[in-house]
């Protein structure tokens, strides 16, 4: 069982910053990888970033490319996800996952992640 905890969602204006952080288990790093999706109300879980491997692999969406950073702080047991240049259609709830056997193939893929922290809202607006 592995647990995850998101924290550091909250309002800011288009063109701000936000830092959300996912907590995970001890030694979930190691081997698991960890992705992001958001969600919006009546729409499916999208793809929004993952982490995985040593050294690390990264993936982003092309939604949030460019503007988007994901990391991890292996001592920390921590995965940051650094949002620059938010724009409204950034709004939404933001889980973090972690998924055992999650490939090049599906690490965009919401079922193929394990384990999922309750989310945090991330809400972009004047």
């Amino acid at each position: 069982q592995v647990q995850l905890e998101e924290s550091g969602g909250g309002l800011v204006q288009p063109g701000g910053s936000l830092r959300l952080s996912c907590v995970v288990s001890r030694f979930a790093l190691d081997y698991y990888a960890i992705g992001w999706f958001r969600q919006v109300p009546g729409k499916e879980r999208e793809d929004v970033s993952c982490i995985s491997g040593s050294p690390a692999r990264t993936h982003y969406a092309d939604s949030v490319k460019g503007r988007f950073v994901i990391s991890n702080e292996n001592a920390k047991n921590t995965v940051t996800l650094q949002m620059n240049n938010l724009k409204p259609e950034d709004t939404a709830v933001y889980y973090c996952a972690a998924g055992r056997d999650v490939t090049i193939a599906t690490e965009s893929w919401a079922p193929a992640y394990d384990y999922w922290g309750r989310g945090t809202q991330v809400t972009v607006s004047l």
